[in-house]
């Protein structure tokens, strides 16, 4: 007998040990495919930049916020991490994970339930009783544990969204600072071209009074002048909208943060490939949070098999019957001890589909896993690719504005020697301007991708 309960025992633990190696091979498979594609990733981004991994392999890992060395900006940053909605969202999303997981640790402990009651009959006397009973379900199928450790995986999934959300709320609140410093550019390039262009305008006035111009050109410069006027109003709203976008970020509309003190000149943005051996991808929250998945899944899928197995609990309680109440509070108790063991026999195949939905939702988050690892990756290539690309931008635009300014002095020194009219000077100017407002532009979203950059390779703010 003995022997036909182990042989019995042993093809039940071949049941789940194999349930358990299928959602295993979800997580190995996860893990082999994040190294080698992160891997070949990076010698891939390395090789383009011409540096060997040997080179960099001392540089120290670098933080999201590190990024920017903007001291005024971290009052900013620190008074959204207290107050921003979106965060403290995430952070109670967080606490009930977190409860959730204390349910599941609460099904692995023993239970006490306490009973008193009354009874009153017609021609009987008064009776009372009282019991507490304990009851325990032992755990042999480790069912509750991996109940227990998918909530903990849960958890951990859910401090990965949060990180993320602090990721994407400092790299917000570094592009918004980004957005005053461009419009601020814009605007100062827009008023000194109105200032050129009201001056022809005045110009181009008194020479029609005195007949050497024409209506058309007094027309032409009123227009330009009117033009460049909406401009300048356009650019000191987007200015003033950059300013509130920043403050909404703090989650404080009415906050006691002085008005942003964002200077013209754009700050120093660290290339986040200088510290391109540090960077594996490993700090991304959301392949974190896709991976914590998988595992989770795995461990309810186990719990799932497990649930056709038998369980075996254990129960004692203490009880005592009396005709006063103060009697029956287990004054002489009696006491009785009862093991059970209890076997699904047959419930219409709903364990054998639960357990096979748990098995496919476990596939289903690895296929999740890859497309984010997937994304992860695009996003890695297309912003260093973004770097090069508005480098030589910069370059070529750097170029052409020396040209134009060297092109503008010819001329101005031409105007007055009379060899060309105020229109060409004007053109020249206004080329000058337009190619000034491009590099500004062109800097702006080289600085952007390097804070996407950043997101990319994993930085993050410290936790």
């Amino acid at each position: 007998m003995t022997f036909r309960y182990s042989i019995i025992t042993l093809m039940l633990t071949g049941l789940v040990g194999c349930a358990s190696n299928s959602d295993a091979g979800f997580t190995s498979q996860a893990t082999q495919t994040n190294t080698q594609t992160i891997e070949k990733l990076m010698d891939k981004v390395a090789a383009e930049r011409g540096l060997a991994k040997s080179t960099v392999q001392n540089v120290a890992p670098t933080y999201l916020t590190d990024l920017v060395n903007v001291p005024e900006l971290n009052q900013y940053l620190q008074t959204a991490l207290k107050n921003n909605p979106s965060l403290q969202q995430s952070i109670i999303a967080l606490r009930i994970a977190y409860a959730q997981q204390g349910v599941t640790v609460a099904d692995q402990l023993p239970t006490v339930n306490a009973n008193f009651s009354g009874e009153n009959k017609e021609d009987s006397h008064e009776s009372y009783s009282a019991d507490v009973t304990v009851s325990w379900e032992l755990d042999l199928w480790q069912k509750l544990a991996d109940t227990s450790a998918a909530a903990r995986k849960d958890v951990a999934a859910s401090q990965a969204d949060l990180q993320a959300t602090k990721d994407l709320l400092a790299a917000n609140m570094m592009r918004a600072w980004l957005e005053i410093s461009v419009n601020k550019q814009l605007l100062d390039i827009e008023q000194r071209r109105l200032t050129i262009l009201e001056n022809n305008e005045v110009l181009v006035l008194q020479r029609y009074q005195v007949g050497l111009g024409s209506l058309e050109e007094l027309d032409n410069a009123k227009t330009s002048a009117s033009s460049t006027r909406s401009t300048v109003a356009q650019y000191q709203e987007n200015v003033a909208k950059s300013e509130r976008s920043l403050v909404l970020l703090t989650g404080q509309w009415d906050s006691a943060l002085s008005e942003p003190q964002v200077t013209s000149q754009f700050p120093c943005v660290i290339n986040p490939l200088d510290s391109l051996s540090q960077q594996d991808m490993s700090g991304r929250p959301d392949l974190q949070q896709a991976f914590l998945n998988i595992e989770a899944e795995s461990y309810r899928t186990d719990a799932a098999y497990k649930a056709m197995l038998p369980s075996f609990s254990l129960s004692a309680s203490l009880s005592d019957i009396a005709e006063t109440p103060s009697e029956a509070l287990l004054t002489s108790p009696l006491w009785s001890l009862l093991g059970q063991v209890s076997a699904p026999l047959f419930q219409g195949g709903k364990l054998k589909s639960q357990a096979e939905i748990a098995e496919l939702t476990t596939e289903q988050t690895y296929w999740a896993y890859q497309e984010t690892l997937l994304s992860a990756v695009n996003e890695v290539e297309n912003a260093v690719g973004q770097e090069y690309s508005l480098e030589q931008q910069q370059q070529h635009l750097n170029d052409a504005l020396t040209s134009a300014k060297r092109s503008f002095v010819s001329y101005e020194q031409k105007y007055r020697e009379g060899l060309v009219d105020i229109f060409d000077l004007l053109t020249v100017q206004q080329q000058t301007y337009d190619i000034e407002a491009q590099l500004a532009n062109a800097t702006y979203q080289r600085l952007l991708n390097r804070i996407d950059l950043g997101l990319a390779l994993g930085l993050g703010v410290s936790s």
